[in-house]
């Protein structure tokens, strides 16, 4: 009787052949998704047929409102959900068959928005439980954020918040990733800081050929560093472009963030609702936007046109969130429309 090998045997062996793999494809591509869908359990799925690409050296920016599917994304990615369809490929390699330990041998760095670090270590003992056991490993991990050098003997858990972001990026630099995801950065801390770390995921990037896939509601400073940008809607792929045009897209970010089309774009205010002789221009305005507006959005901006009804329509995001995108993208010139309604009670 055949003994059965024991499993981390056996993700060795499916290791080195997706290592031998990756050598024979030469692909410019490192990271790439097709038609991917996430799904939690047996419920519908959170991501819906998302299909998009991280080259080596690029940054992507994923954005989108929270409950757009992008943490989802990038869970799917780094094998800690199984995905419904689709599928998910490193350096032209399918990883369906691989535990989140193995992809991360591969070259996958993940760090979550709640950084993933021990509050009761120290700053050096992070880096030593990620390898780096010499003096030498150590400076050279502290090299991106020469700051935290000075506070190796601190813990973790007295760190600042952005202290703390230091350490978790610097902890996904120093392996020298194919592919580092970031998501929500700049959770809880000031657009500052978050302008000082976005740098230094650009200028590695560039220098090592990593490819990085950032997800960060900081829509213009994630641009400002990012090469193109995905937009995920509802769990649908709205929008997708340069960075150059998607910034200057400003009507079509609005739209994805806030819910529903800006009154000068559909020509209706929400009160009374898109009316059907406005829905021809409605839609060329979206159909002549620079990046590639999906229909989604589209029958977003002229539901009554397209007949879009029933449970598959899109639900507006709650008032106070749209006031939140609004500041968030820059769109100041929204507020005056939101913040009465907010005033009078209205969720």
């Amino acid at each position: 009787m055949r003994r059965a090998l024991p499993r981390e045997t056996l993700v060795r062996i499916k290791l080195s052949e997706y290592e031998s793999r990756l050598r024979m494809t030469g692909t410019e591509a490192v990271l790439e998704l097709d038609e991917l869908s996430v799904a939690y359990g047996r419920s519908a799925p959170v991501v819906r047929d998302l299909t998009l690409a991280v080259g080596q050296g690029e940054v992507v920016a994923l954005l989108g409102a929270n409950g757009a599917g992008k943490t989802t994304t990038l869970r799917a990615v780094s094998g800690l959900l199984k995905p419904a369809a689709g599928t998910i490929r490193l350096d032209g390699a399918d990883l369906a068959a691989l535990p989140p330990t193995a992809r991360a041998r591969l070259g996958i760095a993940h760090v979550p928005h709640d950084r993933g670090i021990f509050f009761g270590l120290t700053v050096a003992e992070h880096f030593r439980l990620d390898g780096a056991r010499s003096s030498a490993g150590m400076d050279a991990a502290f090299g991106h954020f020469p700051a935290l050098g000075e506070l190796r003997g601190r813990k973790a858990g007295l760190l600042s918040g952005g202290e703390q972001q230091m350490l978790a990026i610097a902890r996904a630099l120093a392996r020298k990733p194919r592919l580092l995801m970031l998501d929500e950065m700049s959770l809880g801390l000031a657009p500052v800081i978050v302008s000082r770390l976005l740098p230094v995921v650009r200028d590695f990037a560039s220098d090592n050929g990593t490819g990085v896939l950032l997800v960060e509601q900081h829509v213009h400073l994630a641009l400002q560093i990012a090469d193109r940008g995905y937009i995920l809607s509802h769990g649908e792929l709205a929008a997708s472009g340069t960075a150059a045009s998607l910034s200057r897209d400003s009507e079509l970010l609005a739209a994805s963030y806030l819910g529903d089309a800006p009154d000068d774009v559909n020509g209706a205010g929400r009160a009374g609702g898109p009316a059907p002789g406005d829905a021809p221009d409605a839609l060329r305005d979206v159909q002549a936007a620079p990046t590639q507006a999906a229909a989604f959005l589209r029958r977003r901006a002229a539901p009554d046109a397209v007949g879009l009804a029933g449970p598959h329509r899109p639900v507006a995001a709650p008032l106070r969130h749209r006031a939140a995108g609004a500041d968030r993208l820059g769109r100041r010139d929204l507020l005056p429309r939101l913040k009465p309604r907010l005033a009078d009670g209205e969720e």
